[in-house]
């Protein structure tokens, strides 16, 4: 549905993008993760056709979409700040969108204006942060796009309103099979909604696969030993991340499990358990592995 060839996007001396190759299937909820500052927001603005690539090519549908109306028409990008119009209530910006996009549906805005508390009459201008991104939403979904970029999706929202937008995405993707790519820097938000998920940083896409395929390759260990082996034993295992407490070490390692749990047997441990691993720890330890955030 969405193809990025060899895209990059530099503004002034700094670098975003470089060359990036990129592709979210159709009918698919596709998280992007990454540190702030990281390219998460250009990235969308460049799929939406706001902005213009430096180099390479981004594909909707197979085709391009920079000054092309008829592809525009099919991708609502909600950005992390959203702009409405002064003085405008929400019933006011709904006959706005009705004009630019035909594709509005009344009985879909209806039914989203039931599940936020959102009173269509007031002054948007009025509107708490949490709840000038909810009237942007029910906008977004009520369009009935093909694609819909959420840039921070959750960012302002309380916990019931983060549930219901995530309930209201997964209910739709069911009934039309829409592509939804959301960023976020907070993983926990995303791995329970997402299909698949890509890591955004130094200027590229990497860590892009399936959300369980990630989980199956991430492996958290914990080790108890009566006299704890030298440091060296465990530096085979080109650990991720490695924690000493006393005679119990916790490593984190990538591979298949049945075969690092039969290579650790072999130092010989008299406790060896695999504990639960998140998704926001693989990200941190990723990240980490590449010198971010790390003290000196």
């Amino acid at each position: 549905m969405i193809q990025l060839n060899h895209v990059s996007k530099s503004f002034g001396t700094k670098n975003v993008l470089d060359h990036v190759d990129w592709q979210v299937p159709q009918g698919s909820i596709f998280g992007l993760v990454g540190p702030n500052g990281a390219g998460k927001s250009t990235l969308l603005r460049l799929i939406s056709g706001v902005l213009l690539p430096d180099h390479g090519e981004i594909l909707v549908a197979g085709q391009s979409i920079f000054n092309n109306p008829q592809v525009k028409k099919k991708v609502l990008f909600v950005p992390d700040d959203p702009y409405f119009l002064p003085q405008s209530t929400l019933k006011e910006m709904k006959r706005f969108y009705e004009i630019f996009y035909p594709s509005f549906k009344e009985s879909m805005y209806r039914k989203l204006l039931n599940n936020f508390p959102i009173n269509e009459n007031e002054k948007i201008g009025n509107f708490s942060k949490g709840m000038k991104r909810q009237a942007n939403v029910i906008l977004a979904l009520s369009i009935q796009p093909e694609v819909l970029l959420l840039d921070e999706a959750f960012d302002g929202l309380d916990p019931v309103m983060r549930l219901t937008l995530k309930r209201i995405l997964t209910d739709q993707l069911l009934e039309r099979k829409f592509t939804v790519v959301i960023s976020s820097h907070n993983l926990r938000e995303l791995e329970d909604i997402c299909d698949r998920i890509a890591l955004i940083n130094e200027s590229k896409v990497g860590l892009n696969d399936e959300v369980e395929n990630i989980r199956a390759a991430y492996h958290k260990f914990q080790l108890g030993y009566t006299h704890l082996p030298e440091p060296t034993v465990f530096d085979a295992f080109t650990p991720m991340h490695r924690e000493v407490r006393g005679n119990v070490v916790v490593l984190v390692l990538k591979g298949d499990a049945q075969t690092l749990m039969t290579q650790l047997q072999a130092t010989q441990p008299v406790l060896l358990d695999e504990i639960p691993i998140t998704m926001e720890e693989v990200f941190v330890y990723e990240m980490e592995g590449k010198g971010y955030g790390q003290t000196v």
